[in-house]
Order: C-alpha cells, then structure tokens, then sequence
C-alpha cells in the first residue's frame, strides 16, 4: 500500500515487487530475505558488515553468453573485449578470463589488472585518449593485440617508439563520427568538439599516413559513441559513417581488415526502454555485412551492472516535518554516480517483512558532509528504522571502480556469490591504511 504522500514520487516509478521481478539474479525469501541467486544478502552483511559490494559471477557469464550467441546468430565474426573500466576487481576480470572475452583497457593499470586475471595481451584493445610515451611503450612490448590511436601526434609518437624498439604495432584509428549517442552529456563521446577520437573528416588521410609510417600496422578502424545508449539509431549513424570510411581507404588501396565498433549498450536501470544485444547483433549485420570484416565490440556495463549491488545498512532515519531522510552508512564515495550523472538506481530493502510493508516517500541519503551525497529522492520505501539494510540495485559497473575515500571513509568490503556459494573478494579497507603512505616532514615531528 502507499499511504501519507505529500509529493509523490513520479507514477512510472517501478515498486520494489517490480524491481525484484525484472531483475532475474533477485529473489525475496520469506525468511532468508533477499537472495542474490542462491546466496542470502542478509548472510554477506552478518559476515562482512556494510556497505558491501555483492557481484554474481552467473549473471556476468550469463549475459556474456547471451550477447555473444546474438553475435554468432547475426552471423559475425566478432570478438568481445570487456571494458575493465566498468569493473576492474580481478575476481571479476577472472570470471570473463575464464570465459573467452578478452579485454579492453585504457591505461597501464587496468592492462596489468587484465593480464594478471589471466587475459593475455594478444586479446587486448588499448584505447584512451591520454596514453603516455611510458604506456605506449609498454603496449608495444607487450604485444597487444591492437592500439586504438585518437590523435595524429599519438599516432606519431606511437610510430617513433615502435620502430625505435624493432616492433610493429597493430593498430586502428579511433573516429569520431559526430553522432550525438542520445545519453548523459558526461558520458557522450563520439561528437564533434568531444575530446575523444580523430575527427571523420580527417581520418582517411591520417590512415594514409599511417599505412606509410614506420613501426605501425593499420589494421582498421575504432568509435565509440557513449555510454548507457538505449537506442540504436546513433548505432545505426555511427556504423554507416564506419561502413562509408571502410569502403572509400580500400578504394584507395588501403588495407581495413576490422572495425572495432565500441560499447555503451545501456540497461534498464530504472524501466527505460532498453535494447537487446539481438538488436545490437541485427544492426551491427546491416550495416558491416558486405564488408568481410572482423568485428571487436567492447561492452563493460551491460554485462557487469545487473550482476551487482551495493548493500548498506540505515544509520538512522531522520523526520523533518513531512520530510524523511533515510540516511544509509553507504555514501557518494562509495556510488558517485548518483551525485555526478543524476543517476537512478533501484533501492530495495534485504529484510522480507520490509519488503511487503506499507511505503511511504524518503529521500535517501549518505553520511558524507555534501549536499550532493543522495542515492534518491522521494522514493517509496516501508517504515525503516536503524539497522535495516537496504540493496542498491544495478551497481556492478562503475561503482567499486569509481569509489574514493572522501571524509577518511574506508573503502568498502567486497564479494561474489557464484551459485549458492559465495567469498570475500576485499576486504574492508582499515582506516589506518588511509594514511599508511604518507610522510610527515621532519621538520614537522
């Protein structure tokens, strides 16, 4: 029931029965609670306390499985490569490792992440748009398997230390399409005036030069248009721009054998209008069919972001006249995402009496002394009182890999359940591990 709401939340707000429903991996045991497959919630929180991370390693290969049978049905020649800035625990990088996906990095840190879950660098994408003289050196000895280039000085740069060390480098050349991915303008990356990419006009001519310098062989074309892309129309766009590029470099005798073609498939956090990776798979046929090219497809938050959540525990819950604030031990530094892309994450709470209880509006809110430290506003959740824990729904990408340790707050514990077995993967964070690489002067002792 919905009782006392002075302003309602909006009328398309699922309800927690709803969130539970359209989220398979969740489940709510009349005594156990809530379960994340076949391992009760409440039994991670006994153990580790709160906040937690929980991430199912059944739900990641799952939807691997699942958007690599699209690709196959579509007929592709496709290779995935997960996005490690969505997730970079090893225990996650393990679980795709073990699986077959190679990996998409973009940096030093997250390719010696990759390589030590067992990912080898032959099945490795370098991408970003910063990567210094001391990264480019070290994708060149290594081997991997092939350097998105973004710009003309790093292509350049790139040539003069591969021929340097007697290498050749496989690469591709990042395009931006300036096609506007419809998404957060945070996280929108293929339009003109975007920092990411060589400008599509420019692309055909710096290929050239490309296939002429020395140490560096081009082997296609990258783009990438966004994150969180519910709909495939800026695919659609992106794809042909691709397509049209391909056909006009092997017209003027070039060589383009792959196109690796990004990620951003988005999810239903909320209940948007999600697409499948069918249609992603059917879009990606349309448009590359005829061209007999090897596909790379780089997904991070479709395939880790339902497989995980954040639990917490109430502080305390605050009345103010028809306002209340449930304040969680969970805060921004823990999921930012809320506080820098006004995101929308479900919230439903573990305990099963909470579950069915009378709802009424809350905003909830962290510990952290900033105003901008809120999970939701006005939502509809059951009378909570300290001690209840709450799961935060859909957290398994860029949450862990985006926390800090703003207001001396630890970093979280975290573990993965697999079936109905489950273990730590962190441990939480002690606070003298704060300060234990820092240095007083002497001068100051």
């Amino acid at each position: 029931m919905t009782a006392n709401i002075p302003n309602p939340p909006p009328p398309d707000d699922p309800s927690i029965a709803e969130l539970i429903a359209a989220r398979p991996p969740l489940a709510t045991h009349p005594m156990d609670g809530l379960m994340l497959d076949g391992v009760a919630l409440n039994a991670i929180a006994d153990a580790l306390g709160t906040p937690t991370w929980v991430y199912s390693a059944a739900t990641m290969r799952a939807r691997l499985n699942e958007l690599a049978a699209a690709l196959r049905g579509a007929g592709l020649n496709a290779q995935i490569r997960y996005a490690v800035k969505a997730n970079d625990h090893l225990a996650v990088l393990r679980v795709f490792a073990r699986a077959g996906a190679g990996a998409d990095v973009v940096s030093e840190g997250e390719f010696l992440r990759a390589r030590e879950a067992g990912i080898p660098s032959s099945r490795t994408v370098f991408s970003g748009v910063g990567k210094s003289t001391a990264e480019l050196r070290l994708a060149a000895a290594e081997g991997i398997g092939q350097i998105n280039v973004e710009s003309a000085e790093e292509l350049h740069a790139l040539s003069a230390i591969a021929a340097g060390m007697g290498l050749t480098a496989r690469i591709a050349l990042r395009v931006n399409p300036d096609v506007d991915a419809g998404t957060h303008s945070k996280i929108t990356t293929g339009r003109a005036g975007d920092k990411f990419g060589i400008p599509y006009h420019h692309a055909a001519a710096l290929y050239a030069t490309a296939a002429a310098l020395p140490g560096l062989r081009p082997a296609g074309l990258a783009v990438h248009i966004g994150s969180q892309v519910l709909s495939l129309a800026p695919y659609r766009a992106a794809y042909a721009r691709l397509a049209t590029l391909v056909r006009d470099l092997r017209a003027a005798g070039h060589t383009v054998s792959s196109v690796d073609c990004g990620g951003g498939l988005g999810i239903a956090y909320r209940n948007e209008p999600a697409t499948t990776p069918a249609a992603l798979a059917g879009t990606l046929r349309d448009a590359f069919q005829d061209l007999d090219l090897e596909l790379i497809i780089e997904p991070g938050r479709w395939l880790v972001s339902p497989a995980g959540v954040l639990l917490a525990a109430v502080v305390l819950v605050k009345q103010d006249n028809d306002a209340r604030f449930v304040v969680l031990d969970a805060g921004m530094n823990d999921l930012i995402r809320p506080a820098m892309y006004e995101a929308w994450h479900g919230i439903v709470p573990v305990s099963p009496v909470d579950a069915v209880a009378d709802v009424s509006p809350a905003d909830v809110v962290g510990p952290v002394c900033e105003s901008s430290d809120t999970f939701a506003r006005n939502r509809l959740l059951p009378p909570l009182v300290a001690g209840a824990r709450v799961a935060i729904l859909d957290a398994g990408a860029y949450g862990a890999v985006m926390s800090s340790t703003y207001n001396a707050r630890p970093l979280a514990a975290a573990a993965m359940v697999d079936g109905e077995r489950w273990s730590a993967i962190r441990d939480r964070q002690p606070h003298a591990a704060l300060w234990r690489d820092e240095r007083v002067p002497g001068w100051l002792t």
